[in-house]
């Protein structure tokens, strides 16, 4: 086993989340575009803001000396109303878990997640934490302690004129 090194994601690291979620998008078969796909500058802006909200937001990242980020998880605390099982009223959602290609099975979005996880359980309110699994990640979950919801996840898309 290697020592990993996690570190909290900084400012400057916005265009590596924006990187790390096109790998994710790409390998759950989406189509991402090119370098110049218009929704890398939305997505490098908003990862940008999002990383200055360091009270809701934060993502963590790995790093290897030639490739620079290469595993990277990151978390939102937002609004939710209280129910009898979590009187909380914030949850966390945990999102753009993903690892470069040729840096996979070593453990390094298994560390992301978990702290992740962490800054949710330390440094948030933060009832419940939820995420979007996809086959080849619901094992890495599973084992540390997610639990499918008995609800269905649903979306509906809203068009924009």
């Amino acid at each position: 086993m290697i020592d990993i090194q996690v570190r909290r994601a900084k400012p400057d690291d916005a265009e590596s989340l924006v990187h790390l979620r096109g790998l994710m998008l790409a390998a759950m078969g989406n189509d991402v575009g090119g370098p110049d796909a218009p929704w890398r500058a939305i997505a490098l802006d908003w990862f940008a803001g999002q990383l200055a909200s360091s009270d809701t937001f934060a993502a963590y990242v790995v790093d290897d000396p030639s490739a620079g980020v290469v595993a990277g998880a990151a978390g939102n605390v937002y609004a939710h109303a209280p129910g009898p099982n979590d009187l909380t009223t914030v949850r966390g959602h945990l999102y753009n878990v993903s690892t470069h290609p040729d840096f996979r099975r070593r453990g390094l979005a298994r560390a992301c997640v978990i702290a992740v996880v962490e800054w949710f359980q330390e440094e948030t309110a933060v009832g419940q934490i939820e995420l979007h699994a996809t086959d080849d990640g619901i094992d890495l979950y599973r084992n540390l302690g997610f639990v499918e919801s008995r609800f269905p996840s649903l979306r509906f898309r809203a068009t924009r004129a």
